[in-house]
C-alpha cells in the first residue's frame, strides 16, 4: 500500500507545477499591453457610463485571452532558438515544463474564448479580432523574420487594440490617437530591436537586417515625431492648456527610455521597464493623472 501513496504524494505537486508552467506560458505581464483597449472610453469622456466599463472590460479579458493564445503558439514555434536566448530558454516550452501538446491545446481554448467575447460585443468587435488574431499569426510565422515589416507588425497590433476598445463600448476613437499609438508601439519595437542586437546570440533571423547606427538613427526620429503628433493632437483635439502641458511628460519618457536603452541595453522587454524605472514609472503616473482631470473637466 505505502507503494501508491507515495506516487500520489509525488504527482500533486508535479500536476501543480505543470498547471503553474502553463500560467506563466501565458504571460500575464504581458497583459499590461491590453490596458490599450481602455484609452477609448477614457479620452471620449465615458468614464460614468457602467455598461461602458463592462464592455470595455469584456473586450479586455477577450484581448488578454487572445494575446496569451499567441504567444502560446509562437513559443511553440520558437522553441529551438529560444533554447539559444539568455533568457528565453526559460519559458516554459523551450524548458520543457510545457509539452507542445498541452500550449496548443490552450491556445486554441484561449482563442475560442476570445472570438465568442468579442462576438457577444458586436460584428465590428469580432471583426477586429479576428483581425489581431490572423496579425498575430501572421507574425509568429513569417512576419517577425522581416526586418521593419516585423516592428510595423508590432505597432499594428497595437493599433489594433485601441480601435477595439472604442468598437466595444461604441463611442468614436481620434485618429489622432490612433496615430500616437502607432509611432509609440513603434518605437517601443525598435527599441526592442536595439536591445536583442546587443545580445551574441542568433535566436532572431530579422536583427541580420539591423545595425545600432540605422535602429540609433530610427529610433531618433520616431521619438521626435511621436512628439510632433502629440502636441498636435492635444491642441487640435483638446481645448486644454493642462493637456498641452503633458507634452513634455511624453517628451522627457521617450528620451529616458533612449538613455537607458542605451546606457543599460534595457529595451527587450519594454513592459518591465515601464513599471521598474521610477522617473518613468512617475512620469506616466502624472501624465496619466493630467489626462484624466483634463477629460473629466475639459
Amino acid at each position: 500500500m505505502a507503494e501508491p501513496l507515495s506516487a500520489r504524494t509525488f504527482d500533486l505537486p508535479r500536476r501543480r507545477t505543470r498547471a503553474s508552467a502553463v500560467v506563466v506560458a501565458l504571460r500575464p505581464r504581458q497583459w499590461t499591453k491590453n490596458l490599450l483597449l481602455f484609452a477609448g472610453i477614457v479620452f471620449a469622456a465615458e468614464l460614468g457610463d457602467g455598461g461602458r466599463w463592462l464592455e470595455a472590460v469584456a473586450a479586455f479579458v477577450a484581448y488578454c485571452a487572445a494575446s496569451s493564445a499567441a504567444y502560446l503558439v509562437n513559443d511553440v514555434r520558437d522553441a529551438a532558438a529560444d533554447r539559444l536566448h539568455p533568457v528565453k530558454r526559460m519559458r516554459p516550452v523551450a524548458s520543457g515544463r510545457v509539452s507542445p501538446g498541452v500550449a496548443l491545446c490552450a491556445a486554441a481554448g484561449l482563442a475560442l474564448v476570445a472570438v465568442a467575447i468579442a462576438a457577444v460585443l458586436g460584428a465590428a468587435s469580432l471583426a477586429c479580432l479576428v483581425s489581431f488574431l490572423a496579425l498575430q499569426g501572421a507574425y509568429s510565422l513569417w512576419l517577425k523574420s522581416v526586418e521593419l515589416v516585423d516592428v510595423l507588425a508590432i505597432a499594428v497590433l497595437f493599433v489594433l487594440r485601441a480601435a477595439a476598445g472604442a468598437i466595444a463600448v461604441d463611442v468614436r476613437i481620434s485618429p489622432w490617437l490612433l496615430v500616437c499609438t502607432f509611432l509609440l508601439a513603434l518605437f517601443l519595437g525598435l527599441a526592442k530591436r536595439r536591445a536583442e542586437l546587443r545580445l551574441d546570440v542568433d535566436a532572431r533571423p530579422a536583427l541580420a537586417g539591423y545595425s545600432a547606427d540605422v535602429l540609433d538613427r530610427l529610433l531618433t526620429i520616431v521619438a521626435l515625431v511621436t512628439v510632433v503628433v502629440y502636441t498636435a493632437y492635444t491642441i487640435v483635439a483638446y481645448d486644454s492648456l493642462l493637456l498641452v502641458a503633458t507634452v513634455p511628460l511624453v517628451g522627457f519618457g521617450l528620451v529616458r527610455y533612449l538613455r537607458l536603452l542605451r546606457a543599460e541595453g534595457v529595451g527587450e522587454e519594454p513592459e518591465a521597464v515601464l513599471v521598474t524605472d521610477l522617473p518613468i514609472l512617475l512620469t506616466v503616473a502624472v501624465w496619466a493623472a493630467a489626462c484624466a482631470v483634463a477629460i473629466a473637466f475639459g
